[in-house]
């Protein structure tokens, strides 16, 4: 299975190359023989551009026989309550607020200002009872985080 996805990568990669908005969040054959493939970017991701990967990387799995049994392929994003697996993820969401679930299962939850290859900053407000809301800016190193994903506020 891992040299499926690492071709499944490299037919990606072939696609995309010539759009720096787009990149892989991650690729995975299920044990239910479903090939998923999830994208984002910068600005989103939209049909077309999961139709043209589903269509290229569909038509060179099929020319080469990579995998060698009926299978299905889909290609989507990975929805807006899906936790961060990237550091692009971060990037893109850097403004929003996000919910962090930390090693020790504590949640933060704040504004996320920054992300870098070893941490986030996030602006928490404090509210101590019979004070006013303080902010506060908190730094997260990425090995101390369990799951991270966007708060959906109506």
């Amino acid at each position: 299975m891992q040299n499926i996805e690492k071709r499944v990568i490299e037919l990606i990669e072939e696609k995309i190359a010539d759009r720096e908005d787009l990149f892989i969040v991650s690729v995975k054959m299920r044990p239910n023989k479903i090939l998923e493939i999830l994208l984002d970017g910068d600005n989103g991701v939209n049909i077309d551009d999961c139709a043209q990967v589903s269509r290229h990387v569909g038509f060179h799995l099929e020319e080469e026989n990579v995998i060698d049994s009926a299978y299905r392929l889909e290609v989507s994003s990975p929805g807006i309550d899906a936790n961060f697996v990237n550091i692009r993820q971060y990037q893109k969401n850097i403004g929003r607020t996000v919910q962090v679930k930390l090693s020790d299962n504590a949640k933060v939850e704040g504004t996320l200002l920054a992300a870098d290859n070893g941490k986030i900053s996030i602006l928490q407000k404090i509210k101590e009872k019979g004070k006013k809301a303080q902010e506060v800016e908190t730094e997260l190193p990425f090995d101390q985080i369990k799951a991270t994903k966007v708060v959906i506020s109506f």
